[in-house]
C-alpha cells in the first residue's frame, strides 16, 4: 500500500502545468543573461537548489515564484500556463 500512495505522490510533481513553469523558468533566467549560481546568489541559495528547480526535483510556493519573478523582472503570469 505505501508503494501505491508513493507512486501517486511522485508523479503529481510532473504535471503538465509544473513541467510548463519550469521551462519557462529556466527560459526566463536565460532571457535575463544569468547562470544558475548568480541566481542563487540573489536568493541567498545554493546554486543546487536553482538545478532541482530547474530539473523538476523540487516543487516551489508562489512566493518562491514571486521572488524568481522579481529577479527576472516577469510577471507571475509568464510562469503560469493558461488554460
Amino acid at each position: 500500500m505505501e508503494y501505491i500512495i508513493y507512486l501517486i505522490m511522485e508523479k503529481t510533481i510532473y504535471t503538465n502545468d509544473h513541467k510548463y513553469m519550469v521551462e519557462q523558468l529556466k527560459k526566463a533566467r536565460r532571457q535575463a543573461g544569468l547562470d544558475q549560481k548568480q541566481v542563487a546568489d540573489k536568493l541567498k541559495k545554493t546554486q543546487s537548489y536553482v538545478s532541482k528547480i530547474e530539473s523538476g526535483q523540487r516543487r516551489i510556493d508562489i512566493n518562491q515564484l514571486k521572488e524568481f519573478a522579481k529577479i527576472y523582472k516577469k510577471e507571475i503570469s509568464y510562469f503560469i500556463k493558461n488554460g
